[in-house]
């Protein structure tokens, strides 16, 4: 054999070292997975790193990725509850548990996901309103996401997510929508101004009735003051200058005191008395509006008349008779001075003073 065959036989055994060696040697990249299959049929399944097979009778087939992917599908036509054709974008996030599954349950799992996918969110939609529908985005992610998981699950994925991107009616309900929507804020703005000029109404009637009975009763307080000082005034001018009307008043208190007398057998009423009594009236009027004002006042009529007071010269001159002047306090059995018409042993009777009987009247009275 001449040289020139041996190495070119050499570089041949060399090429085909080299051959093998690259058959058998396999670097499967991270988040990956590799499906070897050994004539036609399934050997197992690569990890990432460095793998061996035997070459010219395992056959590797394409990666497969694991890492999560997220998939968006263009919109799809759904018919609502109502009637009414929407499109529906959605997005779904899902991701490769088992490599062998994946190749060998279905042909085109991300075909298969799409597909599923719009099937179920038309089940799921065509229950709904759209009203409904537009506010229950949670409640259709969670149902599509439970309804894949469970369908995609003999396939080898799990589904982790799925989102609506966006729900579009028709353009004449969405303009109907808008109209209701602006409605409705016009009927809400209209309420809250309601609500508003009501509340200040009432506050406004509120103040007015609080004002009115606090000047009601500053009007109430100031009559009782001003009656309080008249009541009071009229106790101090009586106790320093005592006129016809407190003079007939303490007379008349004193009349059945005078009658009580074992030697009283007449007694005379001055003409004076008449005139005095029609002052009385006023006098009681004036008091009796006084503690009607203010019954707890210090101004009632009894407290002014029960005072001390002078005397009366008509009524004194009259009560002297001729043992002596009659004081006008309350008298008692047998107090105080002379009572009139008794007399002395030596004095002339009350009825022959000529100074008594002028103009009065006598009045016999049995005691």
């Amino acid at each position: 054999m001449s040289p020139l065959v041996g190495t070119i036989l050499l570089l041949v055994f060399i090429a085909l070292v080299v051959l093998v060696i690259s058959r058998s040697i396999r670097i499967v990249p991270q988040a990956t997975a590799g499906i070897v299959e050994r004539f036609g049929r399934y050997h197992r399944t690569l990890n990432a790193g460095l793998n061996m097979v035997t070459p010219f009778v395992d056959r590797l087939r394409p990666l497969i990725d694991l890492r999560e992917q997220v998939v968006s599908f263009p919109p799809q036509p759904v018919i609502t509850r109502d009637n009414l054709v929407v499109g529906i974008d959605t997005v779904i996030y899902f991701q490769v548990t088992d490599a062998r599954a994946a190749t060998y349950e279905v042909a085109n799992y991300i075909t298969a996901v799409e597909q599923l996918t719009v099937t179920t969110l038309r089940n799921v939609v065509g229950g709904m309103e759209l009203e409904h529908a537009l506010t229950s985005r949670d409640q259709i992610n969670s149902e599509l996401r439970k309804e894949l998981d469970e369908a995609t699950g003999k396939w080898g994925i799990r589904v982790g997510r799925v989102e609506l991107k966006a729900i579009e009616p028709p353009g004449s309900i969405q303009d109907s929508m808008e109209k209701q929507m602006r409605a409705d804020r016009d009927k809400r703005a209209a309420i809250l101004s309601a609500e508003g000029s009501k509340q200040s109404a009432i506050l406004t009637a509120e103040g007015e009735r609080q004002a009115a009975v606090l000047r009601a009763r500053g009007e109430s307080e100031a009559v009782v003051l001003r009656a309080e000082a008249e009541a009071t005034a009229q106790a101090a001018r009586a106790r320093g200058n005592p006129d016809q009307r407190l003079l007939a008043y303490q007379y008349m208190q004193m009349l059945p005191q005078i009658a009580q007398g074992d030697a009283n057998k007449v007694w005379i009423v001055p003409s004076e008395i008449g005139k005095a009594l029609e002052g009385i009236g006023g006098f009681f009027s004036s008091a009796a509006a006084a503690r009607t004002l203010d019954a707890d006042g210090p101004s009632g009529p009894g407290a002014q008349l029960d005072a001390s007071v002078g005397r009366h010269a008509g009524l004194e001159g009259w009560l002297a008779g001729g043992s002596g002047p009659v004081h006008d306090g309350a008298v008692a059995d047998h107090e105080g001075g002379s009572v009139p018409g008794a007399g002395d042993a030596d004095g002339a009777p009350l009825r022959h003073d000529p100074a008594l009987m002028e103009g009065s009247s006598e009045m016999g009275a049995s005691v």
